[in-house]
């Protein structure tokens, strides 16, 4: 079983839209996908309602995901870890406890754009629009990941 973990700063809005498209796209008896913020403060709620509504409109339902703060067993856990934003990044690789971990973090819109460190943008102060955005792009980077993982993985 190969484990993918999407980290985003409050796991309300991006990751767990990333959450639920990757999962979408890969097979659930040899893939397992979950979520995770760098805060607290959203431990054990649903997420952003508005992520909910997007993810409804694309035909995903993701209104049963809690949110929960990652933990240093998660690198250990898991076989990938995909972030959101530059910040993300850097607040993740320091919670690494070693470089083999570090070296399973990666920028999720490097998938898109190798090194040129593109952010996928927290939409929570915004509106729907937003959330839209965000869900086309973690769609498209999704895409890639998902076909990556299936070639590795066979």
């Amino acid at each position: 079983m190969v484990k993918i973990l999407m980290v985003c700063l409050g796991n309300i809005c991006r990751s767990p839209l990333a959450e639920g498209i990757l999962q979408f796209k890969l097979p659930t008896d040899k893939f397992i996908v979950d979520s995770a913020g760098t805060g607290d403060w959203h431990v054990g709620h649903q997420p952003d309602k508005r992520s909910v509504l997007t993810a409804k409109n694309r035909g995903l339902d993701i209104s049963c995901q809690k949110a929960r703060q990652l933990k240093q067993s998660d690198f250990e856990h898991f076989d990938h870890i995909y972030v959101m934003d530059t910040s993300n990044l850097r607040d993740v690789t320091q919670l690494a406890p070693h470089a083999e971990a570090k070296a399973k973090v990666k920028l999720m819109m490097d998938e898109i754009f190798p090194g040129q460190n593109v952010n996928v943008p927290d939409p929570y102060f915004g509106g729907q629009e937003g959330f839209d955005k965000v869900y086309d792009m973690l769609d498209e980077a999704c895409e890639l990941v998902a076909q990556k993982l299936l070639k590795e993985h066979a």
